[in-house]
């Protein structure tokens, strides 16, 4: 398995490892259901240095990126985020990331280990200048309503000026880091691109901190569950488009992309299956493949699932038919039949992510 540069500080924090696409990873530290209430609540840091960072430089390597995607990333402005799907020539899913413009004449695209070695052969061979960062960056992201001021304690004045889904570079330490404020739990948090040589010393100092505490694969899993935010490889795959996985407020439609026909032929006729949020009326989770009936009839599948800890019922994504795509409506799921209905996104609804920062706060 490989291993990510911060692979020795799993042991310091009796961290369990799993093999996660072929990259040996944390899947947690003292325990599941305790470090996701620690980023509820306070602030937990995760290793995500196994994620793919590719610099991308120039309008018309940008332009060649927009003919990859659902979205007009040549129009992001300098400092902003945008989340969005690379596709394969039919419309499906290859992964899906996030776009951040670090100036007029660089772009970040950060994606997925599931597919990188797929991302880079086709980002290598269709956008005319393109670096491929992974190897030579660690990210870690920490995540939880203290995190502000934490990040203030160690000299990262850029988070005063950081809104919602903005990063910039910033020097720490005579590093030179990336900062986004972004994440995968719905926490206020921030993303730390730092080079691979300084990504112990962070780790350790943010570490170290008393209201921060290591965090592994399984809490990422139910935090993200609760924000109902799709997994790249599980929920988005080949066979799904970006407007199946209700991704279609991401879809630069005056632009041209792979499948758009396909797309647009769906977006039309209403007639495909649509990816929604499903709760059960207690802790029972559905699971994945777990078949979804309506009126004892086979609708949909079942993509994600788990026990949410925060909300305290089962929670879990599938795919139904448009039709039956509406907040309320009932199906039964799995091999017992147990009743879950379509909820409103997201599951938690009280997360600190989209906060404004007051100056009080800091």
């Amino acid at each position: 398995m490989q291993q990510t540069p911060l692979f020795s500080q799993y042991a310091e924090h009796h961290g369990r490892v799993v093999d996660f696409h072929g990259w040996a990873l944390p899947i947690q530290f003292s325990g599941i259901m305790e470090e996701h209430r620690q980023v509820r609540e306070a602030a937990g840091i995760f290793d995500c240095s196994h994620m793919g960072e590719f610099l991308i430089r120039g309008r018309d390597s940008f332009a060649a990126l927009d003919r990859l995607v659902i979205g007009d990333l040549s129009s992001l402005a300098v400092n902003k985020c945008r989340y969005t799907t690379l596709l394969h020539e039919d419309g499906g899913i290859l992964d899906d990331g996030v776009a951040l413009r670090l100036s007029e004449e660089e772009l970040l695209l950060v994606t997925n280990a599931g597919a990188l070695d797929t991302v880079d052969a086709l980002l290598g061979a269709q956008v005319p200048s393109v670096e491929n960062l992974s190897a030579t960056l660690a990210k870690i992201d920490i995540q939880g309503p203290l995190v502000p001021r934490i990040l203030l304690e160690f000299g990262f004045e850029c988070v005063r000026h950081l809104g919602f889904w903005v990063g910039m570079r910033h020097e720490w330490k005579g590093l030179e880091l990336i900062v986004a404020r972004a994440g995968y739990t719905g926490e206020w948090g921030y993303e730390l691109f730092v080079p691979a040589e300084g990504a112990v010393a962070l780790w350790q100092m943010l570490a170290a901190h008393p209201s921060v505490k290591p965090c592994g694969l399984g809490a990422r899993d139910t935090l993200r569950m609760e924000m109902g935010y799709p997994l790249s490889g599980q929920d988005l795959t080949a066979d799904r488009t970006a407007l199946e996985a209700g991704l279609d407020r991401f879809i630069a439609w005056d632009t041209d992309f792979p499948g758009k026909a396909r797309m647009e032929q769906q977006r039309d006729s209403q007639d495909y299956q649509k990816l929604v949020l499903l709760r059960s009326a207690d802790k029972r989770a559905p699971r994945n493949g777990f078949v979804l009936k309506h009126e004892g009839e086979e609708v949909g599948v079942v993509t994600s699932g788990t026990f949410g800890p925060t909300v305290a019922y089962g929670i879990g994504l599938g795919y139904v038919p448009c039709s039956l795509a509406t907040p309320g409506v009932a199906f039964e799921a799995g091999p017992r039949n147990m009743t879950v209905q379509i909820e409103t996104a997201p599951f938690y609804k009280e997360s600190t992510g989209r906060k404004k920062i007051e100056a009080q706060q800091l």
